[in-house]
This record gives C-alpha cells, structure tokens and sequence, in this order.
C-alpha cells in the first residue's frame, strides 16, 4: 500500500523558483526603457541644440565655408532644454549641451553625467549616456 506524500510548502516553493528570475525580467525590462527615453530625449536635445546653434551662429562667412571655430556655445537656455526634454530633468538631473568644432563640422553633443541603470548586473557601459549632431560647413 502506498503513502501519500505530504505536499505542504509546494506552491510557496514554485513561486520562489519563478519569481526570482520574473522579477529580475521585468526590472530589466524597465530599466531598458529608461535607458531609450533617456537616449531618445538626448538626441532631441543635441538636434535642438544643433538647431538653436545654426540659427543663432551661421552666419554669410560660415555659409561661404569660412570655418565657424567661435560657434563653440551653448544656445539653448534652461527653459527650452527643459521643454525640449522634460524627462532628462527628472530626479534632479541638469543635461549638459556642448558643441565643438571639427575640420568640416560641428558636433552638439548632449549628455546625461549623472544617469545610472538601476540593475548592477549591466556594469556601467551604459551608465552617463550621450548623443551627438553634427552639422556640416
């Protein structure tokens, strides 16, 4: 004659075996998405950067392929930054906007210094994300 086994506890211990990878699944998940709105609003910020630098710096010499080395600012304020990408400012966080002269062109760069993934299992490859426009003279 067979015993029935005592099954207390199976549940509890089927829920343990799954959840840890589940969870650890759906906080990547989050922590990817907030990488790429942070990413997709940096790259809003550097075109808009790039856009307030052409407007404000291309002048007839820089047209007539005179290099614009004094183009170098930033020409975006706060306010606009901020309405540009509202995102990058939460938690406390102020982007950084810097443009640089090349031999053939400009590049805006956007940057978030302080951004950091939440999960520690990336390393810090994507920590401190940034994106850049060039603008050719």
């Amino acid at each position: 004659m067979m015993r029935k086994l005592d099954q207390r506890g199976v549940a509890a211990l089927e829920f343990c075996l799954i959840a840890v990878p589940l969870f650890t699944l759906i906080f990547a998940i989050f922590d990817f998405g907030r990488y790429a709105i942070t990413m997709q609003s940096l790259r809003m910020l550097a075109d808009a950067g790039a856009r307030a630098n052409m407007i404000s710096c291309y002048t007839p010499a820089v047209v007539a392929a005179t290099s614009p080395s004094g183009c170098t600012g930033d020409y975006l304020t706060t306010t606009q930054k901020q309405t540009v990408a509202p995102f990058l400012y939460a938690a406390g966080l102020t982007p950084t906007v810097s443009t640089t002269a090349g031999t053939s062109a400009l590049t805006v760069t956007a940057s978030q210094s302080g951004f950091t993934m939440m999960m520690p299992i990336w390393g810090t490859s994507l920590n401190a994300p940034s994106a850049s426009t060039k603008i050719p003279f």
